[in-house]
């Protein structure tokens, strides 16, 4: 029974069925899909003799070949035309015909390189832009992503999730009958593109600002650095310029000794291609160690750049060439240096201008130290005092106070009149070539003769204005604080003729007045401003010392931020003690500052390393061994005082002993100096400052003898005696008679006798005497007896003969002479 109704659920019947046509493929895909192609029949071609080989032309030119097909069916074309036979090609006409193809062929390729570069560089320029655009984009999505990444975090968690389940409920759910199951299914072949969604990489957690600025890719973006590198790189390329940089040719400076890194920082060079070349020519050095000049000037050469030679000289600091120009300089407070002799009312002279009671505190009434003040009286501007030593001793320091003054008080006593040590004041101003003014102290004590100091300050060329002369003239009195006002009047009348003049806006520039190590404070120095501002922080270089500026002290005990011309301060933040008078200079780094200082360090090193040079000539000149030496160790408080004990204590040295200072220096007596000591045998001189507790514990151990003073007269007073005793008392003979040689002859067995005439005085029995035979000393000896004929005598006369027995000599002969003599031993003073 036939149905032709087609039933529901049965198959289609079995046949055969055409499905794909003729010259077509059909292609199946995943999911049941399917396609149908044509597929192209590439015909062979064969090669008839009058055709063109095809390796004339290059293979992978298709246009070329396409010429050649349209130019071989030209002669079948003229052959329709004429029906004449086939005429083959000459070898002629096919080499022309094979030139003219490959002229076509390399024009068709040079058009399309040039097609291509144009691409190239199209396809760099929009590179270069997307780039830039892409940077910037990056940064505006660096905000919103900050917003949104912890949306987004949540977002791809909830995702996660949900894919999670999913993947649960498709293995949970059973595969439809006819199907393979999922675990069964091959997996598709992985194409360029997904097929899908990705699943969320779990690993990874949450999204972040900087994941989110590299995008799925995962990439890192690029810097602003690595843009900008690349923008220039193409302007290069654009200007032709696709090659390195032209090196740049530097002035290098070279001095007799740099480091390898200082050197590579000033050839702009690496410092490891430096230590690579050194290593080449033989030289193992790392960066940090020194380098020769004439080394360091073989390196610059070969890098390539232009020698400077200088020497170490050029690194130290010369301000006298820097000359501030005349619109930046504005008015300064004078520096005024009160000088004198000793005792004459100094310091209670500037006690009277300032309120205060100095003199008080110094020890014996006397100044030691340069007192640096700043005053500012009633009716006037400010004034800056210095107040300089007057004992002996202090020479250098009171030639050093002239040295940085603008105007000299020169205080004379009206009751003492000119000194020694006013004298020396006089000629330091004079060589100073400062203004003076002259105030008269003391007329209110009995005796007080004004009108005397005048007369004689005439024999020094010295003409005050009651004289008639130039020089102002003041009598005051310290005790009664009369005329301080007139003093005050005279030095701003001074001030004003001077014009006084400085630049402030600039570094400071100054000297150091004075210089100690403090226990609390570390080296501090008391330094007067010059010129410029000097302030809290500033890196300066102080002589052989170079520091940062700590603090900065007044001379009230204030700190104060910065300080001005002709403003005295203390500073500390030193990295070492300086001298006194040494220069003070701010520089722009610690670097220069380190280099300077390094500099005058080595210069001092070497000058007191050959300072005394010996010689064969000056050691025979100098009595060698017969000259006793006196070593000490001095300690004082500050450096002018320490220059000022050394001096002093140099000039106590005579030729029979001399003083040799071992070591002299600021700051407290510590182990070091009295391990120095016990080693030298030296006493050490403490001027006021004392041992610490380890030193003295060391210095009784070995037996250190200490010396405390806090005035220099009582020092020298005990060097004096020191060295006296050193010396031992001092010997002298008195000549009490000669008498001449005239018989020898034997007493006892072994001795011999003299028959003596006695010439002049008297021979004495015990007393010393010397014989001589023509005038050499033969020995000396003690008279042991005396006889007068046979009786024994203590003492014959002069025009007698007598006998005489000498100890411990029979070295005697007619004609010699003996000198008899008396010893005394007197104490000796230096």
């Amino acid at each position: 029974m036939s149905d032709d109704k087609k039933k529901l659920g049965t198959r289609a019947p079995l046949g055969v069925k055409k499905t794909v046509e003729a010259g077509k493929v059909k292609q199946s895909f995943s999911h049941g899909r399917s396609n149908t192609v044509v597929v192209e029949v590439k015909k062979r071609r064969i090669l008839k003799p009058g055709d063109a080989k095809p390796e004339a032309a290059p293979k992978e030119e298709a246009p070329a070949k396409e010429e050649a097909k349209k130019a071989a069916p030209a002669p079948k074309k003229e052959a329709a035309k004429k029906p004449a036979p086939k005429k083959e090609m000459t070898a002629a006409e096919r080499r022309e015909q094979v030139k003219e193809l490959e002229r076509q062929a390399e024009q068709d390729r040079m058009r399309r390189e040039a097609e291509a570069r144009e691409r190239e560089e199209k396809a760099k320029s929009q590179k270069a832009q997307d780039e830039e655009r892409r940077a910037e984009e990056n940064r505006k999505a660096e905000e919103e992503a900050a917003k949104k990444a912890e949306e987004d975090a949540r977002k791809a968690e909830e995702e996660a999730k949900r894919q999670a389940d999913a993947e649960k409920q498709a293995a949970a759910k059973p595969a439809p009958r006819g199907k393979a199951a999922p675990a069964s299914k091959p997996a598709p072949k992985k194409s360029g593109k997904p097929a899908g969604r990705p699943a969320p990489d779990r690993q990874r957690g949450k999204l972040t600002v900087n994941r989110a600025l590299r995008g799925d890719g995962g990439g890192r973006a690029r810097s602003l650095a690595a843009l900008k590198r690349a923008r220039e790189k193409e302007k290069r390329a654009q200007q032709g310029q696709s090659g390195p940089r032209e090196k740049q040719v530097r002035d290098v400076q070279v001095p007799e000794s740099i480091t390898v890194a200082e050197l590579a920082k000033r050839m702009g060079e690496k410092a490891a291609d430096l230590v690579k070349s050194l290593f080449n020519m033989g030289m193992m050095v790392t960066v940090n160690q020194n380098v020769d000049q004439d080394t360091a000037e073989l390196l610059v050469t070969e890098f390539g750049h232009n020698v400077q030679r200088v020497s170490d000289a050029d690194v130290d600091i010369d301000t006298s060439e820097d000359v501030d120009p005349e619109d930046t300089l504005k008015a300064r407070p004078p520096v005024v240096t009160i000088m004198g002799h000793v005792d004459h009312g100094k310091t209670s002279l500037l006690d009277a201008i300032r309120g205060a009671d100095v003199a008080a505190g110094e020890a014996g009434g006397i100044t030691q130290h340069i007192g640096a003040y700043q005053v500012t009286p009633k009716k006037g501007d400010p004034v800056t005092f210095l107040d300089t030593p007057g004992h002996e001793a202090f020479t250098e320091m009171r030639a050093r106070g002239a040295n940085i003054t603008d105007i000299a008080i020169l205080v004379v006593a009206a009751d003492d009149g000119l000194k020694p040590q006013t004298v020396e004041a006089i000629n330091h101003i004079k060589a100073a070539e400062v203004p003076m003014i002259v105030a008269i102290n003391k007329i209110d004590t009995a005796g007080a003769n004004a009108q005397k100091v005048r007369e004689e300050l005439l024999q020094h060329e010295i003409i005050v204005e009651a004289m008639s002369g130039d020089v102002q003239d003041v009598e005051v009195s310290a005790k009664e604080k009369t005329n301080i006002d007139k003093l005050l009047e005279a030095i701003n009348l001074q001030a004003e003729l001077l014009e006084l003049k400085a630049n402030p806006d600039r570094d400071a520039d100054g000297t150091v007045i004075e210089a100690k190590l403090d226990k609390g404070r570390g080296p501090v120095a008391t330094v007067l401003i010059k010129r410029g501002t000097l302030k809290v922080g500033d890196t300066f270089v102080a002589g052989p010392a170079a520091g940062k500026v700590r603090a900065l002290i007044d001379d009230h005990g204030r700190r104060v931020k910065e300080a001005g011309p002709a403003f005295p301060v203390e500073v500390l933040g030193l990295g070492g003690v300086p001298s006194a008078g040494d220069q003070f200079t701010v520089v722009e780094n610690e670097a220069r500052a380190r280099e300077v200082a390094e500099y005058r360090q080595s210069v001092l090193d070497k000058k007191r390393t050959t300072a005394a040079p010996m010689s064969l000539e000056s050691m025979f000149d100098k009595k060698g061994s017969e000259t006793i030496t006196f070593p000490l160790i001095i300690k004082a408080d500050v450096q002018g005082t320490a220059e000022a004990v050394v001096n002093a204590v140099n000039k106590i040295s005579n030729e029979d002993i001399e003083v040799r200072v071992i070591h002299s220096g600021v700051g407290a007596i510590t182990e070091s100096d009295v391990t120095l000591a016990a080693s030298s045998g030296a006493p050490i001189i403490g001027f006021n400052v004392r041992p610490n507790a380890k030193a003295k514990e060391i210095a009784k151990r070995d037996q250190v003898e200490f010396r405390y003073y806090d005035v220099i007269y009582h020092l020298t007073d005990w060097v004096k005696q020191a060295m006296a005793g050193e010396l031992g008392p001092e010997i002298i003979e008195h000549v009490v008679g000669k008498a001449e040689v005239k018989a020898v002859f034997k007493s006892g067995k072994k001795d011999k006798a003299a028959g003596l005439l006695v010439l002049d005085g008297v021979i004495k029995k015990g007393l010393h005497a010397r014989l001589t035979r023509d005038d050499v000393i033969v020995s000396k000896t003690t008279i042991a007896s005396l006889r007068r004929f046979k009786d024994d005598v203590d003492q014959v006369e002069a025009g007698t003969e007598c006998g005489a027995v000498l100890e411990d000599t029979n070295d005697i002969a007619e004609g010699d002479m003996l000198e008899i003599f008396e010893v005394e031993e007197k104490e000796r003073v230096l």
